[in-house]
């Protein structure tokens, strides 16, 4: 294992052309928080519309390569760069159009770790892209930490959006930014699902955040009906009235896991399979639990369905 004072750490940012990295990384790389003392390596793959401010670079330690040939994006070339600068972190700023198993599969010089990928998406061209790249588009977001919409506007279907990255990487964060670079808050509740129906339904990749907010907001589930999917998990007496349907969540890192729900009464929890998935409706009350030893959320359950595994099983818990 790298000790910590060899690591170099590596920053990929992807999107297609003029999708924003360029100024992404212009506008990173000129805030205060951003600041080391040491060297910084930015790695340009592509030259769009918007240039570096390399004015700037001097005075904040940065140097710039450009890299614009697949072919020449190697090992060698990387550790002759790693050589030369001696870098303590690394900005590429990626081709769109490369491969993206090269970036996935690329050896980088030892020191090098990469902590953090994340791609830049214009929003008002992400339809078009959408339909006529989308198979290239998800390759890119399958891997990445952060996912950055910019030039959105309200109007747009930004939830469709979200749920579109989703559905392929669960623990992605995204974020929604307008045209002057504010963010956009696109849930006024601050969840992603209807509060107000008369059913709330919780897709599979929204379990995580449903599970915190109702934990730390019971006033807004108490004597209300929820649906979800989650796996049987059963009281160690058979005879027990109730269960928990659960999803396994990872609380602090990937060795790191453990089942998280809250308890559910039904007449039927004897006879429910261990482990079995289920999608479960359910009345929300807020009681006095003795597993929990104290007041909690506690379901009554309405219907009770067998179901199919998520795509996905493990629960993240950012938007």
């Amino acid at each position: 294992m790298k000790k910590a004072e060899e690591q170099v750490l590596v920053y990929l940012v992807q999107g297609f052309l003029e999708s924003g990295k360029t100024s992404f990384l212009n506008y990173t790389m000129n805030q205060e928080y951003f600041q080391i003392n040491e060297p910084t390596l930015v790695i340009a793959c592509e030259e769009g519309d918007v240039e570096y401010e390399a004015e700037e670079f001097q005075d904040n330690h940065t140097f710039l390569e450009m890299i614009e040939e697949a072919e020449d994006f190697s090992y060698g070339k990387l550790k002759a760069l790693q050589d030369r600068y001696k870098p303590s972190r690394v900005l590429i700023e990626c081709n769109a159009f490369w491969d993206v198993k090269v970036l996935r599969e690329m050896k980088m010089p030892a020191e090098w770790e990469v902590i953090q990928r994340i791609v830049t998406v214009d929003g008002s061209t992400f339809d078009v892209y959408m339909s006529n790249m989308k198979s290239v588009f998800m390759e890119m977001i399958r891997d990445a930490d952060m996912v950055i919409f910019n030039r959105c506007c309200a109007e747009q279907s930004l939830a469709n959006y979200r749920r579109s990255i989703k559905v392929v990487n669960p623990a992605a964060e995204i974020i929604f930014e307008n045209r002057q670079g504010q963010l956009i808050n696109i849930f006024d509740s601050g969840v992603p699902y209807d509060l107000e129906a008369g059913v709330i339904d919780i897709s599979d990749e929204d379990y995580g955040i449903f599970y915190i907010d109702m934990r730390d907001n019971p006033k807004r589930y108490s004597g209300k009906k929820v649906r979800f999917k989650g796996r049987v998990l059963k009281s160690r007496n058979p005879s027990a009235s109730f269960f928990m349907p659960a999803r396994m969540a990872m609380t602090c890192c990937a060795d790191d896991t453990s089942y998280i729900g809250y308890a559910c009464k039904s007449p039927e929890a004897k006879d429910l399979p261990m482990g079995q998935w289920i999608t479960v409706t359910a009345d929300v009350r807020w009681e006095w639990f003795s597993a929990y030893k104290e007041k909690g959320p506690v379901l009554y359950a309405k219907t009770i369905e067998k179901a199919e595994a998520p795509q996905t099983e493990l629960v993240y818990f950012n938007l």
